[in-house]
């Protein structure tokens, strides 16, 4: 079994918000589960249609649970005065081929929205990835997530590709899925076909 992932930065950490607020920033553990699912339940009806899991679900969140356990996920949470306010992870790829590859996937509650919590900790996720060592970092969303593809264009992330009726909602409409990507290393401007 693998090893949980040890960060190079002393969490937590404390960011100042746009809006005044105050975020701390934690590494997730296992005793976050109830946590993550009241933060899942509390997120608008909206907001849950383009998650790839849905995390309202008690056995999807252990699952998520079990990879930070195994190595496999890191996540970070921010908390507005004692109240989870958003999470930020990375996911490794496991597959031998693309185990370079790490994702990023981000929500930030409705309330928190505006005041720079989302990109502030998108940012911390992203030198997180890049402390791993990983040569590409990816984000997926679909198209209709102005906001999100905002934020990780700010980072400097590029649209890899966009997959028409890729994704289906939690409503059942297929959505096109959007893929951003940032070449850590430069690897991909070397390649000489």
């Amino acid at each position: 079994m693998a090893e949980q992932i040890k960060t190079n930065r002393p969490y937590p950490i404390q960011l100042k918000l746009r809006d005044g607020h105050s975020a701390a920033i934690r590494v997730m553990g296992p005793d976050d589960l109830d946590r993550i699912i009241d933060f899942a339940r509390s997120l608008p009806a909206d907001d849950l249609l383009f998650l790839r899991t849905d995390i309202t679900d008690r056995h999807v969140v252990q699952q998520w649970v079990d990879n930070i356990r195994n190595g496999h996920t890191i996540t970070l949470l921010a908390e507005v005065d004692g109240e989870l306010a958003a999470y930020a992870s990375v996911h490794l790829d496991q597959a031998r081929w693309t185990r370079r590859v790490g994702e990023i996937r981000i929500i930030t509650s409705s309330r928190y929205r505006g005041a720079g919590l989302g990109r502030r900790l998108a940012a911390e996720v992203f030198d997180l990835a890049r402390s791993l060592g990983l040569k590409k970092i990816t984000a997926q969303m679909t198209t209709d997530q102005t906001a999100a593809r905002a934020a990780f264009e700010h980072l400097g992330f590029q649209v890899e590709a966009i997959l028409s009726d890729w994704v289906e909602d939690r409503r059942g409409r297929a959505r096109d899925l959007l893929i951003m990507t940032y070449d850590v290393a430069g690897f991909s401007d070397r390649i000489v076909a």
